[in-house]
C-alpha cells in the first residue's frame, strides 16, 4: 500500500482526501507517514472550516485567532462537542447570514451583539429559572448572549425584574427570548416544554393570549433531524428573519437621528405600488400582536399599515402639463375584513399633515392603525391631490389611486 502511495502524486492524493470527511481524513493520517503528513496539510483545514463553518481565518468560536485551520477545525469540535454537529453548522449560517446583513447595512446593531453564553452560564439559567431550553435555542445563545444595549433603551434599567442572559421567568415552563421597546412593549415567549415561539398581545395572561409566531406545522423535531428530542421554533424564527433581510423584503428606515429596522414591507406581493400623474404611492401593512386583544371581538386582530408617498423625477404631469409640485388634500380609505368593508374613511389630510410633494425628494411617510375581527383584510382608496400647492393651486384635483393591499396575520410573527 505504501509503495502504491509513494506512485501517487501530491495533486491526486489532495484530491482524494479533500472527499473525505473529516473524521476519515483523521483515520486515514493514522495509516502511514505519508499520509499523516498530506492529512495535515493546512490549505486542506482551510478548505474545511470554511465548507462547514465559513471561516476566511483560522480562529475559535470566540473569534480569538489561531495559527493554523486545523487547529481552529479541532477546537470547535471540542467546544460543541455536546451538540449535534449538522445543528452547529446550521446555528452558526443562522447568525453568520444575520452579521453579514448587519455588516453591510446596519453597523450600530451589530456592535450590540453579545458574545457567546457558556456552558455553565446557560446551566446556571436553568437552574434559576427551572426550565430546560431547547437545544437549538442553547446552541443560539452559545454563539451570542442577545444584545447589550445602550443604557437609554436597556429594559434592565427600568426594571430589576430582568435576570441576565435572557430574560425572566413569567410563567410555568415559558421565558422572554426577546423584546422590542420601540413604541410599546412586545414580548416574545419560549415554551421550554413544546419549544414553540409565542408573542404576548395586548393582555397575554395565559398560553390561549399569546400568538404563535411559527407555524406548527413548520416546527421540526430535532430527533427527527439529529436524534434529539427538541424544538426548533426560535432557530426558524430568527432565520426566517435573516431571510427578510438578506432578499430586502425588510430594511433599515432612518427617522431622524435615529435607524432601525423597520418590519413593513418593501417587495410585492406585501408593498404594492401606483404611481398616478407621477405621484407614487407605496404601501404596506403588519401584524401588532401587542395592540391585539384575542378575546375582544372587534379589535382581535390589530394592523398597523405604512403609506410611502413621493413624486417622480419628471414631476407631476397632468394633462400634457407638467407641474413642480403637488399637494396633499384628502384621503378616502375603504377597509374590508376578509370581503366585507368595516370602515371607510373621507377626511381631510394624513395624521393632521398636508404633505407638499417635490420632485425627487425623500418620500413621505406616515403610519396609522386598524383592528379587524378577523386574521384577513385590505386597504385601499386614493388620495386627492392639487398641482402647485393648496394656497396657491395650478389646477384642479386630481384621484392619486392607491392599489388594494394585504392586512393579513404572516405565518411568522416578528
Amino acid at each position: 500500500m505504501e509503495k502504491e502511495l509513494d506512485g501517487l502524486g501530491y495533486l491526486p492524493l489532495r484530491i482524494i482526501l479533500s472527499k473525505l470527511s473529516p473524521s476519515d481524513i483523521i483515520k486515514v493520517s493514522c495509516a502511514n507517514k505519508r499520509l499523516r503528513g498530506s492529512a495535515s496539510d493546512d490549505s486542506l483545514w482551510a478548505q474545511i472550516c470554511y465548507q462547514e463553518l465559513q471561516l476566511s481565518t483560522p480562529q475559535d468560536d470566540h473569534g480569538n485567532p489561531l495559527p493554523c485551520f486545523m487547529l481552529a477545525y479541532q477546537l470547535w469540535r471540542e467546544a460543541f462537542s455536546m451538540y449535534p454537529w449538522p445543528l452547529v453548522k446550521r446555528v452558526k449560517r443562522c447568525w453568520d447570514k444575520l452579521k453579514k446583513w448587519f455588516n453591510n447595512n446596519f453597523l450600530e446593531a451589530e456592535a450590540t451583539l453579545r458574545r457567546g453564553a457558556s456552558e455553565s452560564d446557560i446551566e446556571q439559567l436553568q437552574t434559576l429559572l427551572k426550565v430546560k431550553l431547547p437545544l437549538p435555542t442553547r446552541l443560539l445563545y452559545r454563539f451570542h448572549d442577545g444584545q447589550e444595549l445602550p443604557d437609554k433603551m436597556n429594559p434592565k434599567t427600568a426594571s430589576s425584574s430582568w435576570l441576565g442572559i435572557i430574560g425572566f421567568s413569567s410563567r410555568s415552563k415559558c421565558i422572554i427570548v426577546a423584546s422590542s421597546f420601540a413604541s410599546s412593549r412586545k414580548l416574545f415567549f419560549l415554551n421550554c416544554t413544546n419549544g414553540q415561539l409565542f408573542v404576548g398581545t395586548r393582555k397575554p395572561l395565559t398560553d390561549n393570549e399569546m400568538i404563535p409566531c411559527v407555524p406548527n406545522t413548520l416546527i421540526r423535531s430535532v430527533h427527527d433531524l439529529y436524534g434529539e428530542e427538541q424544538q426548533d421554533a426560535m432557530l426558524l424564527w430568527l432565520e426566517e428573519h435573516g431571510r427578510r433581510l438578506e432578499n430586502g423584503i425588510i430594511k433599515v428606515r432612518k427617522e431622524g437621528d435615529d435607524r432601525s429596522i423597520n418590519l413593513f414591507p418593501e417587495v410585492p406581493p406585501l408593498c404594492v405600488t401606483t404611481v398616478t400623474n407621477g405621484v407614487q404611492v407605496r404601501a404596506s401593512a403588519v401584524f401588532v400582536p401587542e395592540f391585539s386583544d384575542v378575546l375582544d371581538e372587534a379589535e382581535k386582530f390589530m394592523f398597523a399599515y405604512s403609506i410611502r408617498m413621493s413624486l417622480l423625477p419628471e414631476g407631476c404631469v397632468i394633462n400634457g402639463m407638467t407641474f413642480g409640485s403637488c399637494q396633499l388634500n384628502r384621503r378616502h380609505w375603504i377597509i374590508r375584513a376578509d370581503e366585507e368593508v368595516v370602515s371607510s374613511v373621507d377626511d381631510e389630510a394624513v395624521i393632521g399633515k398636508f404633505p407638499l410633494l417635490h420632485p425627487g425628494e425623500g418620500e413621505f411617510v406616515y403610519q396609522s392603525c386598524s383592528p379587524l375581527p378577523s386574521p384577513s383584510g385590505s386597504v385601499e382608496g386614493h388620495f386627492t391631490f392639487v398641482p402647485g400647492r393648496l394656497a396657491d393651486p395650478r389646477g384642479g384635483p386630481f384621484k392619486v389611486q392607491v392599489a388594494r393591499f394585504p392586512l393579513e396575520m404572516p405565518d411568522y410573527v416578528f
